[in-house]
């Protein structure tokens, strides 16, 4: 029986769905193609960049976690409980982004270069059960071999071989991955190399990490299973002045050897914004990787909100018709708020944004561009901003089986007081 609630969403979804109708826009339409939009969840924000190796290794490369909200996940038994609730509050079927640093060993030391896919069985075996794919990242730094703050582009020939052949068999993880869930895995390669001042050879470590890189991809495997992805970044904590991998090196090396560039939204200068790099990037290379994250002065790593560049973002994939060659995948790390509550707020706030582009009359849009008329397209996009995307998205989170509006906080709150408060 519907709910007094359920039938004011019902109602107003029925007098929203006219007002986009009167500009020419299928609700409908969009609201099943946006259920077929899956953002992965970043295992990371849930314990802190922590992972479970117990090597008691500070994290390093540049990467810092601010604050001490109760609740963290010690084992991969609550992250993964803490995972389930997130999902169950986000609409859509989503994805896992895991890190190498995250494998289960059964309390045993296994290095880097001796992880297989029987490390992460029991994250395949979980995803499996929620039919949904799972990502994958070699983990550079929070070890020893990278507490100088060089990897890939190291002088040291015997640290960069350690750090290849952790590349090599994080591919091989990520395939088996793919394989088992049916779903291509994208294994993201992100290195913190670099120098906190001015150096002398920035030529000498790109060489290194180039030849580093091919070595990595040089076993060929099927995409059906894994798609390689490079990231790149502006600057990091110890890296402030010099970054090996910095966007040009890594949009060069993508386009000539056909790898997915990955474009963090918090990677870059302040000033600078990724969703007018999409189409340009988009030109050349065939598919990206983004991260979506949110950078506030030097820190690129804040929760998630629906700012004015995240709208932008999803306009410029859906106005492209790039929906199927972007992945989609949040990346910060906030341990001042609560956990989970950080992946919800990102991920429903990433699907707003789409929901939004995608009710767009974008046909129309086009037509009074192409037509000269910049006063009428001025006119009809601010016309755009007061249309009622929130009894869409209502509807959509009704339909979804997910609570509407701020009801998901209450789940959230009643979590975090029978299992977060207890941690300890």
């Amino acid at each position: 029986m519907m709910s007094r609630d359920d039938k004011v969403i019902e109602q107003a979804y029925a007098l929203a769905r006219e007002r986009y109708a009167a500009i020419g826009v299928d609700v409908d339409r969009a609201l099943e193609r946006l259920a077929t939009i899956a953002i992965s969840l970043h295992c990371w924000q849930g314990d802190d960049v922590g992972g479970f190796e117990n090597s008691g290794q500070e994290i390093g490369g540049g990467l810092a976690v601010t604050g001490n909200y109760p609740g963290k996940a010690r084992t991969p038994d609550e992250l993964r409980s803490d995972l389930d609730h997130a999902l169950a509050l986000i609409p859509g079927v989503h994805r896992l982004n895991l890190h190498a640093s995250y494998a289960e060993t059964a309390g045993k030391r296994v290095e880097r270069t001796d992880l297989e896919p029987v490390h992460f069985e029991r994250w395949i075996d979980w995803a499996k059960q929620k039919r949904m794919g799972i990502d994958f990242n070699p983990t550079y730094f929070a070890h020893p071999k990278a507490a100088d703050g060089y990897t890939l582009a190291h002088r040291d020939a015997s640290i960069r071989e350690f750090w290849i052949e952790h590349g090599v068999i994080c591919r091989r993880i990520g395939a088996a991955i793919g394989k088992a869930l049916g779903s291509p895995c994208v294994t993201n390669v992100w290195i913190p190399d670099g120098s906190k001042d001015t150096p002398i050879d920035r030529k000498g470590p790109r060489e290194r990490l180039a030849a580093a890189l091919d070595a990595i991809f040089a076993e060929p495997i099927d995409p059906k299973y894994n798609l390689d992805a490079v990231e790149c970044k502006l600057f990091g904590l110890g890296s402030e002045s010099y970054v090996v991998g910095s966007h040009e090196f890594y949009l060069g090396y993508a386009i000539t050897r056909k790898k997915v560039l990955c474009l963090d939204a918090g990677h870059f200068h302040p000033t600078e914004v990724i969703s007018d790099k999409l189409s340009a990037v988009l030109e050349w290379v065939d598919e990206i990787l983004l991260h979506v994250s949110r950078g506030v002065r030097w820190d690129s790593d804040h929760v998630v909100t629906l700012t004015d560049e995240l709208y932008a973002i999803a306009q410029e994939i859906v106005r492209g018709d790039y929906l199927k060659r972007v992945h989609i995948g949040l990346d910060f790390f906030d341990a001042s708020v609560n956990r989970v509550a950080a992946w919800v707020i990102g991920a429903r706030s990433t699907l707003k944004a789409t929901a939004a582009a995608l009710l767009e009359p974008i046909e129309t849009y086009r037509r009074v561009e192409a037509e000269g008329d910049y006063t009428a397209r001025l006119a009809l996009l601010e016309e755009q901003k007061t249309l009622p995307l929130g009894a869409v998205w209502d509807y959509h989170c009704l339909k979804s089986g997910v609570p509407v509006a701020a009801a998901w906080l209450d789940h959230a709150r009643r979590y975090e007081r029978e299992v977060l408060s207890k941690r300890r």
